[in-house]
């Protein structure tokens, strides 16, 4: 059977060969569905010559037929004695403990498809004997907790763990004391009582084979060297920093710690929520059961093992996981030829589960093309063909499990037409003797008229075609050896009109912009959008360019080369559409052309160009910018005009500086905004000229003896105006008249030394300095007062006394110097160790109005030499003789120890051990405790005792102790932090 219609669109072709090539009936073939799938098998090892059974039974038209695998490869029925079919069933004889063992997975399959089923995995429970060994002997204290180690043997399947003492059937008893853990099997003793003494066998229980083994006894044993004393609890047994739990089961969190006296176990939750009353404490604390595990139950948990003598904790979280469920599914579909299928399956599941499709058992992978498309759940085929049909599995999977989903998709033979053209369907069978033909739409005969038209050679034709056209069409063949038939839909579709379409449209470069398509169609009908520009389809992957929802195109970041003509086009199965836009796009001006520099004067130059594009937008005006060697980057130049519109290209650069050279460009500038800059003109010096900067920050002063410093800022070489610069430095002494002039030709230079031996020290100066080049002198600057250099103090200060502070610190006296002809600015004090070790040297200078300096940092028992002078710009006077200081031993280096206290009311009550200097160290005189709140008080004591009256505040205190001795202060002890609600 063939259709045409005169559609803008290729002819759709459907013919019957053989007989009945496409038979559409498949109503009574349908694909595998399960009715039984495979679980999971954990075999006894001990029942291994029995037979295994994994199930599996499918129903479907024809009947299915099944293929097993054993870890991925297909098992080879035919060469394996041991494993054999029975109806979909894999019976497994002569069970082999290594062979066997894996993950299984059944294949139903038949004409129409094939599924997969559940995967199933079969193991070996088995718990071989301890190794035969005698095991040493365990000696610990009265008092002190001990572990005994089960080290069961390898096995398979859930073990459970108990400990006979000395002899069966004495069982050790659990209580607070003793704890059997089912996670390691070992024995856990929190403290030994001398009952204990005994041989200890631990005893492995299989719960699957139901064997059970014994090892080798261990002898508990009391040692004679004294008993253990008390101690802070210690956490042996506890649970793993994160606990992953499925829902609905039964979780178990362990906890035992060793002490003396035997602690007490207490559980609570990190979040402060109480327990619910499902949960469940086992074996005096030692295990927490939580039953029936729900996403509210996950979160931290903590363990706190405590005795008088301390506590100790510890924490981890329960994190909740669940295999996948199924959401959302999908249901057996039947679609036409070139519609296009969608399928989405979700599922819940911790964590997320990830997704796969299967066709007929293989793994179905998107196309390049993307006919075939397969992401996160969702598997879209479009332009359905015939070889699509088949089973489709839709698979979830996390770490914890698997699930599978199966629908079965028919495709359909179908041809699509417009209302109002003319539809030809053809039926030609390969038949001999020739076979007379009979049309059928749905179950009723077909009459020609008018409209509809029956050709000897088997052809239909219906013109103008409408809605009512639509429906099932089968062609019968029939000769006297039989009859067959082909069975075809049509759809007649309303007209696809394009409702909004894109306008001509004014735009601005860098902006972004979206020409609209939208249409109206038929709902049958599978719409297309393209679009394209200037001519040229629109590619995919175009950085500016991106495909919206139902037909518009987006444009971001528009450039000057996007203007020009859009076109969408809307294909369609029956038609095509297209509608026009033209995009003008404005952006700012491109940069002038031929920068020309045509006259040049100190201080101006005068500028030519050529206008560039206005790209949809007139020139407003132009900017000139100009840059020089010492300039950073391009600057803004003042010009006459002052401002230049966009007809003028000319244009005076003013206010220059002489003899620098300088490039220059222009830029345009529109609604739009500023464009790029022009080429950059030819490299033009201005002339040179007089300075007429002078040199900034003149000053001076110190020196040798008998000279004159003066310094000045030099001018910079943009302000040097020509060539052959220099510095004219003119001085003269108070109360002359006439100047001193001495030139320098280092434009760079920066100061000048007058040197003559009639200068008196200190001595008033009038200073300027003025610049000159080739073409002239330029201007002085003002006149500054500065003085000749000083000449270092005579004198030297006298009753120089020196004292050790502590251990680190000297401290140094002295007498003022009166008047001397010099001026002081200061005094220095300078110490070191010995002059054999220059390295050890340091100075301290303190003000002229000071007369004690304190030398710090210094070494602890060690013997200093210091000496005193003055000072000043010119220099040190003479040294005192040194004289010798030893500073003191330095303070003990052990801190006060066992800091301990005692709070009654507000009175605390601070002792700890009195601290021992060694014979290097200062003797202890006593200690100062600090007391810290939201202020530091220090109180000091020679006892190793301290009563404090805390301030009536509830507040957190920290106390700490130090050593006082001639050396300072020792180091400080362990903080200790009181609380006012610590007391009672």
């Amino acid at each position: 059977m063939r259709a045409q219609s005169n559609v803008h669109k290729s002819s759709h072709t459907l013919r019957t060969r053989n007989m009945c090539m496409y038979c559409l009936d498949s109503g009574s073939f349908h694909g595998p569905r399960w009715r039984m799938e495979p679980g999971d098998l954990f075999i006894p090892i001990d029942s291994i010559e029995e037979e295994a059974t994994l199930t599996c039974d499918a129903k479907g038209t024809p009947s299915p037929q099944y293929r097993w695998s054993l870890n991925g490869t297909l098992i080879n029925l035919g060469l394996d004695r041991r494993r054999r079919l029975s109806g979909g069933n894999l019976i497994i004889s002569s069970l082999d403990r290594y062979q066997d063992v894996g993950m299984y997975q059944c294949m139903a399959y038949n004409t129409v498809g094939a599924i997969l089923s559940r995967r199933a995995s079969l193991q070996f429970a088995y718990l071989d004997h301890f190794k035969v060994h005698t095991r040493s002997a365990v000696s610990v204290r009265e008092g002190q907790g001990v572990v005994l180690l089960c080290g069961s043997p390898t096995s398979s399947g859930d073990l459970t763990y108990a400990w006979i003492f000395n002899e069966y059937p004495y069982f050790v008893q659990q209580d607070n004391r003793r704890f059997v853990s089912q996670q390691t099997g070992n024995l856990y003793i929190a403290k030994v009582e001398p009952s204990d003494v005994g041989n200890y066998t631990c005893v492995v229980m299989n719960s699957i084979t139901k064997g059970k083994v014994q090892s080798s006894p261990t002898s508990l044993i009391l040692r004679t060297d004294g008993v253990m004393g008390e101690y802070e609890p210690k956490i042996e047994v506890n649970f793993p920093d994160n606990v992953p739990a499925a829902k609905g089961s039964t979780v178990t969190l362990e906890c035992f710690a060793l002490g003396n006296p035997v602690p007490e176990i207490t559980w609570r939750r990190a979040n402060g929520v109480p327990f619910p009353s499902k949960v469940k404490m086992k074996y005096s604390n030692a295990v927490l059961e939580i039953p029936s595990f729900q996403q509210d139950d996950t979160g931290g948990y903590e363990c706190v093992a405590e005795n008088k003598m301390g506590k100790n904790t510890v924490t981890g979280r329960l994190a909740f996981y669940g295999t996948p469920q199924w959401v959302q599914t999908m249901k057996d579909t039947a679609l036409a030829i070139e519609e296009r299928l969608y399928w989405e399956c979700r599922a819940n599941g911790r964590p997320k589960p990830s997704y796969t499709w299967l066709k007929n058992g293989q793994q179905l992978l998107s196309e390049v093309n993307y006919r075939i498309h397969v992401e996160d759940g969702v598997l879209s085929v479009s332009a359905l063909t015939l070889s699509d049909a088949g089973m489709y599995q839709c698979v979830a999977e996390n770490k914890h499990g698997v699930i599978y989903l199966a629908a079965e998709l028919m495709v359909l033979a179908l041809l699509k037409a417009k209302t109002g053209t003319t539809v030809t369907l053809e039926c030609k069978p390969q038949a001999y003797p020739i076979a007379s033909i009979l049309w059928k739409k749905g179950n009723l005969p077909i009459h020609t008229n008018d409209r509809i038209t029956l050709s000897p050679d088997g052809t239909l034709r219906l013109a103008n075609v409408s809605k009512s056209d639509a429906g099932s069409y089968t062609c019968f063949a029939r000769n006297r050896f039989g009859m067959s038939s082909t069975t075809g839909r049509l759809l007649v579709t309303d007209p696809t009109r394009i409702i909004q379409g894109p306008v001509d449209t004014e735009i601005i470069v860098g902006e972004s912009i979206v020409l609209p398509c939208q249409v109206t169609s038929d709902p049958v009908l599978d719409v297309s959008f393209s679009w394209a520009f200037n001519g040229q389809l629109i590619a995919k992957g175009d950085g500016h360019f991106e495909f919206r929802t139902a037909g518009d195109l987006m444009i971001r970041n528009i450039q000057l080369y996007h203007a020009g003509k859009y076109i969408c086009v809307v294909d369609t199965d029956v038609e095509s559409l297209s509608a026009v836009a033209v995009l003008i796009v404005k952006g700012p001006p491109s940069p002038p052309d031929s920068v020309t520099v045509e006259e040049v004067t100190d201080s101006t130059a005068q500028l030519a160009w050529s206008p560039g594009r206005d790209n949809g937008s007139p020139i407003i005006n132009y900017l000139i910018q100009t840059r020089t060697p010492f300039t950073v980057g391009w600057q803004r130049v003042n010009t006459v005009p002052e401002i230049i519109d966009g007809n003028t290209l000319t244009a005076t650069v003013v206010d220059l500086n002489a003899w620098v050279e300088y490039d220059f460009r222009v830029l345009a500038k529109n609604s739009v905004g500023v464009g790029e800059p022009s080429p950059v003109s030819v490299k033009t010096r201005t002339e040179d000229a007089v300075p007429d900067a002078v040199p900034g920050d003149v000053g001076g002063g110190g020196g040798s003896r008998y000279e004159l410093v003066i310094t000045w800022e030099p001018v910079p070489e943009e302000l040097q105006n020509g060539e052959s610069f220099g510095y004219i430095i003119a001085f003269r002494a108070f109360g002359e008249a006439s100047w001193t002039h001495v030139a320098t030709s280092a434009p760079g230079a920066s100061r000048y030394v007058y040197r003559n031996d009639s200068i008196a020290p200190f001595s008033p100066f009038h200073v300027k300095v003025g610049t000159y080049n080739s073409k002239g002198q330029g201007p002085f600057s003002p006149v500054v007062t500065i003085y000749s250099a000083e000449t270092e103090p005579s004198e030297k200060p006298a009753g120089v006394r020196a004292r050790s502070v502590s251990a680190s610190e000297i401290e140094v006296n002295w007498q003022a110097l009166s008047f001397i002809p010099e001026r002081v600015l200061g005094y220095e004090v300078a110490y070191w160790e010995d002059d054999t070790k220059p390295e050890t040297m340091g100075k301290v200078r303190v003000p002229w109005n000071q007369t004690s300096a304190t030398v710090s940092g210094l070494a602890g028992n060690t013997q200093y030499f210091l000496t005193v002078s003055a000072f000043n710009t010119a220099g040190t006077s003479p040294f005192l003789p040194a004289i010798n200081v030893t500073t003191k031993k330095p303070p003990p280096s052990q801190p006060p120890m066992n800091v301990g206290w005692n709070l009654m009311g507000s009175q605390l009550s601070v002792y700890w051990e009195p601290v021992v200097a060694m014979e290097s160290e200062s003797e202890v005189l006593g200690y100062q405790v600090s007391f810290t709140f939201s202020v530091v008080i220090t109180l000091t004591t020679v006892n190793a005792t301290a009563e404090l009256t805390l301030p009536e505040d509830d507040e957190e205190y920290i106390i700490f102790v130090q050593t006082l001795s001639e050396g300072g202060l020792g180091p400080a002890s362990d903080p200790i932090r009181i609380h006012q609600l610590s007391n009672g």
